[in-house]
């Protein structure tokens, strides 16, 4: 039997638009260009001279974080607001990223003062805040954050930072990138759901915490190499702090962007689309 070509919906202009900037916030330059851009040094070469025990407090400090943020999101849960998941238009106003950027910026220029030793005391308040952001991006979108799934979603943003340089082939970057954590995410999900709430030790949850940590550590040890120039001081501090939320920030508006297209047009459409775009030629 022939399939109707007219069966398979089509992206409105404005949709098609949307999918574009979200292709180009997923696919824009790797952080490590960025952070480069501002401390006016390769980072390599300051990821090169790091002392050989930074490895081991950011991988501590990365865990930390992210399991501060896994609580924050089962509190944010059992506590059910019933604002969390109202589908009236207030939901949908735009998210306060600038708001957010702020308060990442204040604890960037702590970190910048005291360098790799505020690390432990610093990221998890950073990755708190980007957390926040990241599900004020997502209830932008129209997720329902009272959704188990859409607050792991929120987690995994934090995984995703490193799409467009990790794969081969950046084109198919981004869905690789979500296949790779769809599974993890689909094993917390079911057994947030079946075991309730207090689970946050559970064997699916810290898989999903590792497998978002060996990447989410990648982009921080960029962040903490940013900042290891001698006198870095509080200012440009505050500044590689900002450009590290704005990544991930854009990362969350072209993942968010994209799981609403897909509600209203289907994966495979979606995904259809967005390997058609060329985003050397979206501006």
């Amino acid at each position: 039997m022939e399939s109707n070509p007219l069966a398979t919906p089509v992206l409105s202009p404005d949709d098609l638009n949307a999918l574009r900037r979200a292709k180009h916030e997923l696919e824009s330059p790797a952080l490590t260009m960025k952070l480069a851009s501002i401390v006016g040094a390769p980072l390599e070469k300051l990821l090169a001279r790091m002392p050989a025990f930074a490895n081991e407090k950011v991988g501590d400090a990365t865990q930390l974080a992210l399991r501060k943020c896994l609580q924050l999101a089962l509190r944010t849960l059992n506590r059910a607001d019933p604002a969390a998941s109202s589908t009236t238009p207030a939901t949908l106003d735009k998210p306060s990223n600038l708001l957010h950027k702020f308060a990442v910026a204040t604890t960037g220029a702590a970190g910048g003062a005291f360098g790799l030793f505020a690390l432990p005391v610093e990221l998890p308040v950073t990755t708190t805040l980007m957390f926040r952001s990241i599900c004020d991006i997502a209830r932008s979108e129209g997720e329902d954050l009272s959704s188990v799934e859409t607050q792991l979603q929120c987690l995994t943003v934090l995984g995703m930072g490193s799409a467009s340089n990790a794969d081969d082939d950046a084109d198919f970057g981004y869905f690789i990138m979500r296949g790779a954590l769809a599974q993890a995410v689909s094993k917390a999900s079911s057994e947030i759901a079946s075991k309730g709430f207090a689970t946050h030790g559970s064997a699916a949850l810290l898989r999903l915490v590792n497998t978002i940590a060996a990447r989410f550590s990648v982009q921080v040890s960029e962040q903490v190499a940013a900042k290891s120039i001698p006198a870095i001081g509080a200012v440009l501090g505050a500044m590689v702090n900002t450009v590290f939320i704005d990544h991930f920030q854009q990362v969350a508006h072209g993942h968010f962007t994209v799981r609403r297209l897909e509600r209203q047009y289907g994966t495979e459409t979606v995904e259809a689309a967005y390997q058609t775009i060329d985003i050397s030629l979206a501006g």
